[in-house]
């Protein structure tokens, strides 16, 4: 063998030594390989076992696939070095977005060493997010948004320090966001965590990540300033704060921010003047909204320059002056919204507009715009493009332009609230896209164009406090999907078309109260199976009603009242079972009343009054708790079974000869009764006139005979031996307790504390003052008891009243009136707030009652205790005024020297100054008291209030703020509760014009508290003047 073969056979051999170890080699990477993507495996698979996928769509997630779970669905894999500097295959990605998901996620998803990228979202992922996942140290993306996760977030995720986007938005993640996030994850761009329900500040730590890009906590429960660190986000593009509970100012720092294009901070109490360069320092805007928030100042004009901006956004602030100039250059404008601020001026700056071929959204409703609405509005604007315009609320006059018609894209046109006149223009019904069409509160007259009725798209017709006249078109029938419609408070004439009811099947709302209307309610009403609200009361309707109104199924509330409607009250509405409010008083019912409407459960009102109803008061279902039913003015209606109505009809014994022997016996007990009060009465008063004290034993025996008098066992019964859990308030001379008589009838019993010096006084002071008067606003009296505490034996005095539901007015304006289910602890309740036209409204009902007290009785009466404790509000918040334990009747001809009979008549803070320097007793001391109440219903400070001393007073206090600065002294949870507006919600928060009722309002109450007795305003007057001011057209926003 020569030397060239054998130089050629150990070349071949050593090749062969080297692909053999070659291939060793790569065997034993392939079997590394496979061990560890074994262990990624096993982590994908225990992820698996806790959830649910009801697709089935990871089906190849299984045992018997194990040949490698890259082929798995949503898995990604790649080649990363290891500790070894070996190329392995492991799972790099985990991408199930939308596959309806749910169930926890697996701790060992942090055995998944190398991945890089966990993408859920859109799932239904529920519990918490483990602390393993701070175990994926080369994790960048993190997107778990739109599932149910809870919890707070880990500390552990600062540990992923490569983590480039971490979302959470739209979940349940509570707590504060960790500190941490801002000192470690240096790389992190995109952080969501909006739409969730974080707590706590925004850690300033934030403000180091200078990578951060997009920056999103909207929608959470953050509180606290904005941190000034955040102003060194150079690279911050997308900035939203929204819906949150931030305070403070703007920091100047992210003014500073001229990478921004996205700015929102709407829904937050921040404050401050918004700087006028603001378009020069963030000149690449596209997005800029402040909604909602407590800015003044003007509207900056340099964000008028911003050629790219496409959203503006100030409503809900306190912005003033006039539009600036420069609207023309906002080609790429798309929404413009500065509804409800106090900018004033004319409409002439929507001409500029014309420049704006993609506005869709235009918002000015709730300012201070005067003048016509530009006739060529419907040329300025983009007929393509816009679909929502707000103009109500300011106080516009003139016409409707007939241009409008031209809109023909709008989706939603608001003229409401204005002074608008003349006639709804045909053209309107040009708008065929049209979906809510608002012209209420105008001035608008002649009749309703039947053209309306080709708005086919129309879903919320409201035309209501206008001046149309003439009847209601057949034509608007013709709407497919009307879902409200209200004519309300027009002049409108004639019948309720039969065309109108049977077309509009999908309606949810008809309102057709308060005009002429007359004739039949029409059967087709029964087509209207998704009525929720029917009102059409105070109108002439007649007839009977249908009994086919049944078939309202979904019917809640029905006001009929105030028509001629005659026969029985249909057996068939105790079919509707969904119904909370009944009103069909005032009209002219006669028959019984059906015992099918017991059968409603959810009936919470029921008002049958002033009809010609007859026989028996059912007992069961709503008539259990007869504060919820009104039934007065039907004279041959019995309410219980020992009333002389429900006896008479029986045997000839009790129908004939019983009433003889009963007159002949009440004859002669009047004849006896009035010589004892003739004999009394001169007794009582002096040659001079002046009335004698009277003795105990006399008040007792004139009280007796007037009321069906209670035992002290039925009390005791009825208020559980007089539990503490029933025990509702409690004052000087007793304590108070619910409980219920006479086959479960609620009251409220007096209990009186005659121990305590006055206490028997008090008993029949308060006999004597309500035992002849009735009023609507005035704590009916039921009845007393006069016995002996055998617990105690005792005496025993009691006075019984009807049972009120909604609490003391002490009770709302202290913030004790809270709503909650019986599983909610005290704290989670929310508190309920009185807004300002339910204050009103109670102010009204207490004048009302006093003015009847002070000048509608035989012999006035003065209250001489009037505070917000003696206040009490019935199911629908109607006061009643009560305790009249310190009462006095006055003789009509000595209002000026009737002495108190002991102390100081009233409560501390509410007396007026003469009580104090031993003046007399009078109606004009009501009347200070009255207006001290009235102050501190609409400040929420108590005339005891710790900060008023030293001279300083509640009245002193208002006066010093009146009328300029009034603002700074009203109640700030009810002008925080008037804060929110809605541009959906019709009501109009006009703020000048609000301010000015509020004026006016504290304006009464210090007429009322003036030293000098004599001159203050009468309770008539103040009555007078609140009326007047609720009958306005100024109170849109204190309904907000």
């Amino acid at each position: 063998m020569g030397f060239p073969q054998v130089i050629s056979n150990t070349l071949c051999f050593a090749i062969s030594v080297l692909l053999l170890l070659s291939s060793q080699n790569s065997i034993f990477q392939f079997a590394n390989s496979a061990s560890l993507i074994t262990v990624d495996q096993e982590a994908l698979l225990s992820f698996k076992s806790l959830i649910t996928d009801p697709s089935n769509t990871l089906s190849s997630w299984n045992q018997n696939n194990l040949s490698s779970a890259c082929n798995w669905t949503g898995v990604n894999c790649g080649m990363i070095n290891n500790n070894q500097q070996q190329r392995v295959l492991r799972v790099v990605g985990l991408d199930l977005e939308g596959l309806g998901l749910s169930g926890t996620l697996s701790p060992y998803l942090g055995n998944l060493s190398f991945l890089q990228s966990l993408h859920l979202p859109n799932n239904k992922f529920s519990g918490t997010l483990p602390n393993q996942i701070g175990k994926l140290s080369g994790l960048r993306r993190l997107n778990m948004s739109n599932n149910n996760i809870q919890g707070q977030i880990p500390p552990d995720i600062s540990k992923c320090l490569d983590l480039v986007v971490l979302d959470l938005m739209g979940n349940q993640v509570s707590g504060f966001i960790p500190p941490e996030l801002g000192q470690s994850l240096s790389k992190l761009q995109v952080l969501k965590l909006n739409q969730n329900r974080i707590s706590g500040t925004i850690p300033p730590s934030i403000g180091n990540i200078s990578s951060l890009t997009t920056l999103d906590l909207g929608t959470n429960s953050i509180g606290g300033p904005i941190p000034d660190d955040l102003g060194r986000l150079q690279n911050l593009k997308e900035l939203r704060l929204s819906i949150n509970n931030l305070t403070g100012t703007i920091p100047p720092s992210l003014y500073n921010l001229s990478s921004l294009v996205y700015f929102a901070l709407p829904s937050n109490r921040l404050w401050g003047e918004i700087p006028s360069d603001i378009g020069e320092k963030l000149p690449k805007l596209i997005e800029f909204n402040f909604c909602i928030n407590k800015f003044t100042g003007g509207i900056p004009g340099s964000l008028h320059n911003l050629t790219n901006i496409q959203i503006i956004r100030m409503a809900d602030n306190l912005l003033e002056g006039s539009v600036p100039p420069g609207l023309e250059n906002l080609r790429s404008l798309r929404m413009y919204n500065i509804g409800y601020n106090r900018i004033e001026g004319s409409l002439n700056f929507v001409a500029s507009f014309s420049n704006s071929p993609h506005l869709e959204f235009l918002a000015l409703d709730g300012n201070l715009f005067e003048g016509v609405i530009p006739e060529s509005i419907g040329f300025n604007l983009s007929a393509k493009s816009l679909t929502k315009l707000y103009l109500g609320g300011n106080r516009l006059n003139g016409k409707i332009p007939t241009s409008i018609g031209r809109l023909t894209n709008l989706a939603l046109l608001n003229l409401s609230h204005n002074s608008i006149s003349g006639e709804i223009p045909p053209e309107i019904s040009q708008l065929e896209n049209l979906q809510m069409l608002g012209l209420a509160g105008n001035k608008i007259s002649g009749e309703i164009p039947s053209s309306l009725g080709s708005l086919r798209k129309l879903n919320k017709l409201e035309l209501f406090g206008n001046e149309l006249v003439g009847s209601i078109p057949n034509s608007l029938g013709n709407f497919q999907g009307l879902l409200s419609m209200d004519l309300s408070r027009n002049r409108l004439s004639g019948s309720i078309p039969r065309q109108v009811l049977s077309g509009l099947s999908t309606l949810t709302l008809l309102n057709l109260s308060r005009n002429s209307l007359n004739g039949p309610l029409p059967p087709e009403i029964s087509n209207m199976e998704n009525l929720v609200t029917i009102d059409i009361s105070h109108n002439s309707l007649s007839g009977s009603i249908p009994d086919s109104i049944d078939e309202c199924e979904s019917l809640e509330e029905l006001f009929m009242a105030g028509n001629s409607f005659s026969g029985r009250i249909p057996s068939t509405l105790g079919s509707v079972k969904g119904l909370e409010t009944l009103d069909l008083s005032s009209n002219q019912l006669s028959g019984p009343i059906p015992n099918e409407l017991q059968n409603l459960q959810a009936l919470q009102f029921l008002n049958l009054s002033f009809n010609n109803l007859e026989g028996k008061l059912p007992t069961n279902g709503v008539f259990r708790n007869l504060s919820r039913v009104h039934v007065q003015g039907n004279s041959k209606l019995c309410v219980s079974s020992s009333s002389w109505v429900c006896r008479r009809k029986k045997s000839f014994a009790t129908r004939v000869i019983v009433p003889i022997v009963i007159a002949s016996i009440t004859f002669c007990i009047l004849v006896g009764l009035f010589v004892c009060i003739f004999l009394m009465y001169r007794r009582k008063v002096a040659p001079g006139g002046m009335v004698r004290n009277k003795k105990g034993k006399d008040d007792e025996e004139l009280f007796k005979g007037k009321h069906q008098m209670v035992s002290y066992e039925e009390l005791r019964a009825g208020t559980e031996n007089f539990e503490e859990k029933n025990l509702i308030g409690s004052g000087s001379f007793g304590s108070v307790y619910k409980g219920t008589i006479w086959g479960g009838i609620g009251v409220a019993v007096k209990v009186l504390n005659l121990g305590q010096v006055g206490a028997s006084k008090s008993f029949f002071a308060e006999c004597e003052a309500l035992r002849n008067v009735r009023h609507r606003n005035l704590v009916k009296l039921i009845t007393s008891c006069s016995s002996v505490d055998s617990r105690t034996n005792s005496e025993f005095r009691a006075l019984v009243y009807e049972l009120l539901s909604n609490g003391s007015l002490e009770d709302w304006i202290r913030g004790r009136r809270r709503t909650r289910s019986s599983d909610d602890d005290e704290e989670d309740a929310v508190v309920l707030i009185m807004n300002g036209m339910e204050r009103l409204n109670v102010a009204i009902d207490v004048a009302s009652a006093l003015d009847y007290l002070h000048h509608d009785c035989e012999a006035p009466v003065v209250h001489c205790d009037i505070k917000p404790s003696n206040v009490i509000l019935d199911e629908d918040m109607t006061a009643k005024v009560g305790d009249f334990g310190l009462a006095r009747t006055l003789m009509l001809n000595q209002l000026s020297t009737t002495t108190s009979t002991y102390g100081l008549k009233g409560s501390i803070g509410y007396i007026p100054p003469e009580y104090g320097l031993g003046g007399k007793v009078s109606t004009r001391g009501d009347v200070y008291s009255y207006g001290v109440m009235l102050l501190e219903m609409f400040t929420g400070r108590s005339p005891t209030h710790q900060d008023f001393n030293g001279g300083l007073s509640l009245v002193k206090w208002v006066e010093s703020a009146y009328p300029t600065n009034i603002m700074q002294v009203l109640d700030p949870q009810m002008l925080h509760y008037h804060d929110h507006h809605d541009h959906l919600d019709q009501h109009v928060n006009k703020e000048k014009e609000e301010e000015e009722c509020w004026v006016s309002i504290m304006g009464i109450g210090l007429s009322c508290t003036v030293d000098s007795a004599e001159a203050r305003i009468t309770i008539r007057e103040a009555l007078h003047k609140l009326k007047t001011l609720r009958d306005s057209n100024n109170l849109g926003g204190l309904t907000s």
